[in-house]
């Protein structure tokens, strides 16, 4: 790799996400198990395991995202079913109103998540992840203080 000090950008071994291999998606997707750990930070988790095989940061957090989609859907598949378990076991009706706001918002947070991801893909370009890990570092240490305090 070359040094940025050498005023030559480093090369990586995967640079664009389109050149991602099957193998890849796998190995990053088994650091996302990672995030199971209470605290772990799921796009840090896979965003880490991305930069160890090799692939530039911004791949590794358009990654990252992507592979947020599969869990993010089936996390509000999951709530749909048990909220409409709920409402018809327990005789509940939904006022009309509600569910068009519920809609409503649910379209705003999408669109919302949109925006972020191409602020944070920009963001990603120019600046690294070395901030993002102190924070996430001083924080789990506080937390695992406050945790032995209690």
């Amino acid at each position: 790799k070359n040094s940025p000090k050498s005023g030559k950008a480093p090369s990586y071994r995967v640079e664009r996400i389109e050149d991602l291999t099957y193998r890849d998606a796998v190995t990053i997707g088994a650091f996302q198990v990672l995030s199971l750990i209470p605290g772990t930070s799921r796009s840090g988790a896979t965003v880490l395991g991305a930069r160890l095989l090799g692939i530039d940061r911004r791949a590794a957090a358009e990654f990252s995202f992507f592979a947020a989609l599969p869990v993010i859907a089936s996390a509000s598949a999951l709530k749909l079913v048990d909220f409409t378990r709920y409402t018809r076991g327990s005789g509940v009706s939904i006022p009309s109103d509600a569910l068009l706001l519920l809609l409503v918002s649910g379209i705003v947070a999408f669109l919302t998540s949109l925006l972020s991801i191409k602020f944070l893909t920009g963001f990603i370009k120019k600046h690294t992840f070395i901030p993002f890990g102190i924070y996430r570092i001083i924080l789990g240490v506080a937390v695992l203080m406050l945790r032995g305090i209690n």
